[in-house]
């Protein structure tokens, strides 16, 4: 089904969650950016929301994520006290402009903080932003979920849970630092279910330490069998310089590069031949999913969750390492929870790197985005020059025109983000 080219698949590319990425993000850009950003939000303008907790009951090795643990009670009231008090502070600077769509809870695992909190925190939300029944979201980890979790998500109208489930394999969680039973992931969607919370997503991951195509392949049939709304299946990455923690994994027990390339289309053949629509290059969604019916009408974007069907030109971004997005714009927070609590207590909006986005860049972007969320984007202008840069992508069967539309080939689904980092300015040659 997919064609096998080790020499591109071996060049790293970014999987571009934002364009310009995070690597080009600068000290340059901060506070006084993302004031006047704000500044001209429009009345009616569609907003997303995104608040972060970066902490977790137990941290798992393989993880890249901004998240600490979760034991120091009083380090975590303190960044929820800041957290609210940042919301409050953008809030008022909007003074009732923009309406709240969408509200998602990430990080970490949100489930780290006790319900009443999470409770707390989408109070405030609703009582100081213009949102009127917006869709909530939120990312759990099945091992801290409880009944008492369940009733409480579904009285405060969350929409739909991701949860992490990475693999149901049991020597895998334990090379990755991750037990938990599929008995358990059972009963956490039983118990969504109950509560009529019937959006759930999965993350899975290939390319784990120890996990043969085989054990991709029980844990696909588990997954099919429960009937989860979205899939994610994610490609481990090994950066251990980068990421400490995943000093813990043994490196020699992970898949080498042809296996994970074989998971991968494993992955892909399975899930759309049990029904699943694919989004981008590893996403999946029922037929009547938003996200499929949105891949079906060419309106899937992308952002710093992956692909979705949000539209919203602004997304805010509320917590130490969030990210906030406009279409001119992209700024980032602190880092750093005490620093990040330093400025919310200064009443400073806690913006401190990002990039400023020109025209020509959100050019660029968009046609990066059109590769990667549709499979095709509109050449306009020097489309001779772009069929020179990309002939050796088309003499290898990874794209196709279609009189000036670029189209990437079934077979060249894996390099889609290759053929895109083409017209990044930074990495590119168009």
């Amino acid at each position: 089904m997919w064609s096998y080219h080790p020499d591109l698949l071996a060049k790293p590319v970014p999987r571009y969650t934002s364009y310009p990425t995070a690597m080009e993000f600068t000290g340059d850009v901060g506070a006084a950016d993302y004031a006047r950003a704000l500044d001209a939000i429009e009345a009616a303008t569609p907003i997303s929301l995104y608040v972060h907790i970066p902490f977790c009951e137990q941290i798992c090795w393989y993880c890249g994520c901004n998240t600490g643990a979760a034991g120091r009670k009083q380090r975590l009231a303190d960044y929820l006290v800041a957290l609210r008090a940042e919301i409050a502070l953008v809030a008022k600077r909007l003074g009732g402009r923009g309406r709240v769509q969408r509200i998602a809870f990430g990080g970490g695992s949100p489930n780290a903080i006790a319900p009443v909190e999470l409770v707390r925190l989408l109070d405030r939300i609703l009582t100081v932003f213009d949102a009127h029944r917006p869709d909530v979201s939120i990312e759990l980890d099945p091992r801290g979920f409880s009944a008492e979790w369940a009733l409480v998500l579904a009285a405060a109208g969350v929409t739909r849970v991701s949860l992490g489930v990475q693999t149901f394999a049991p020597h895998v969680q334990q090379a990755i630092g991750r037990i938990q039973p599929l008995s358990h992931i059972e009963r956490v969607v039983a118990a969504l279910r109950l509560r009529d919370i019937d959006a759930i997503n999965f993350d899975l991951m290939y390319g784990l330490p120890g996990q043969s195509l085989a054990d991709l392949d029980a844990t696909l049939d588990e997954t099919i069998r429960l009937e989860p709304s979205r899939i994610a299946l994610f490609g481990y990455a090994h950066l251990p310089d980068m990421i400490p923690r995943q000093r813990q994994i043994d490196a020699s027990g992970l898949p080498d590069q042809r296996l994970r390339f074989e998971q991968a289309a494993h992955g892909y053949r399975r899930l759309t031949d049990a029904g699943y629509i694919p989004v981008g290059f590893d996403h999946f969604a029922r037929p009547d999913d938003p996200l499929a019916i949105a891949a079906k009408e060419q309106r899937v974007s992308r952002n710093f969750q992956g692909f979705t069907d949000d539209d919203a030109p602004v997304l805010l971004g509320f917590g130490a390492s969030a990210i906030s997005r406009f279409s001119d714009l992209i700024v980032q927070n602190e880092k750093r929870a005490g620093p990040y609590r330093d400025l919310v207590g200064e009443g400073c909006l806690t913006a401190v790197r990002g990039v400023t986005i020109d025209d020509v860049q959100q050019l660029r972007g968009q046609t990066i985005r059109n590769i990667l969320c549709n499979g095709r984007a509109r050449i306009e202008t020097d489309k001779n020059r772009v069929q020179d840069v990309l002939a050796d992508y088309e003499r290898r069967g990874i794209i196709e025109w279609d009189a000036d539309d670029l189209m990437i080939s079934d077979e060249g689904l894996p390099y889609a983000r290759h053929v895109a980092a083409q017209f990044d300015s930074v990495r590119g040659a168009i």
